[in-house]
């Protein structure tokens, strides 16, 4: 059995009924993409990243979109350290290998754009300062359609 089919063996033990979806999402992964899944709250969605997430080994991070999530929540910001006097990165919620941007259509658009990056460029740009995301990096999004 080949590795593929070996985090594919894993994610069916948590998700049943969706064997199509686990090969999509599986197949955009390991081409080094992003998935937009839509589907109604409730159906398994965020059981599955976090499946996929523990059966490929990666560390995975969350962020339940709405009008209030800031750029910053995703990609992290500057503190002024007292003791050294300079700016330090502090990383957001994006700095893992797996980012699920759950119900991602609730976002602001700066927020939405502040993905964008990230998910293209694999880094994220604070205050001018750029930072590597950590390789590998996916981001699933859901859409909720109501």
């Amino acid at each position: 059995m080949n590795k593929a089919q070996q985090i594919l063996q894993e994610t069916k033990k948590v998700i049943s009924g969706k064997d199509d979806v686990l090969v999509w999402v599986l197949t955009t992964l390991l081409a080094k993409g992003n998935v937009l899944l839509e589907d109604i709250p409730g159906v398994g969605k965020t059981t599955m990243v976090l499946a996929f997430a523990k059966a490929m080994g990666l560390s995975y991070g969350r962020v339940q979109f709405n009008p209030d999530v800031l750029p910053s929540d995703i990609i992290g910001f500057s503190m002024l350290n007292k003791q050294s006097g300079e700016f330090q990165y502090q990383a957001g919620a994006i700095m893992c290998n797996l980012f699920l941007a759950d119900e991602l259509n609730r976002a602001t658009s700066r927020t939405q754009s502040a993905l964008l990056e990230a998910m293209e460029e694999r880094q994220v740009t604070v205050d001018g300062n750029t930072y590597a995301l950590p390789e590998p990096f996916f981001v699933i999004a859901t859409q909720n359609p109501v």
